[in-house]
């Protein structure tokens, strides 16, 4: 593990089980899952997602909403695309079945 502080405890035990519940219900998917795994591969725009999962823009629109939200995956901009990448809990996949 990195040195960096996560994103999912504070120094509120209210605002700590607050953010574990979003975490856990990103991490609580089987797609969801699916999705971060093509992520531990590496950076990929929404049509490489697209295009990996199999899943349609609608679905996979609101899959990645509900992982940013749980704090496992971020987006960036590069060049006039949005690039996903893992966070460093969702890196948790890799223990997953």
């Amino acid at each position: 593990m990195s040195d960096k502080k996560s994103k999912t405890t504070t120094n509120s035990e209210i605002e700590t089980r607050l953010y574990h519940q979003r975490y856990l219900r990103a991490m609580n998917s089987p797609l969801r899952r699916k999705i971060l795994r093509v992520l531990n591969h590496g950076k990929a725009t929404f049509e490489e997602l697209e295009n990996k999962t199999g899943l349609d823009k609608t679905m996979l629109e609101w899959h990645l909403i509900v992982l940013e939200n749980g704090f496992c995956v971020e987006k960036e901009k590069q060049k006039e695309k949005l690039i996903f990448k893992l966070t460093q809990e969702g890196k948790v996949v890799n223990y997953m079945k």
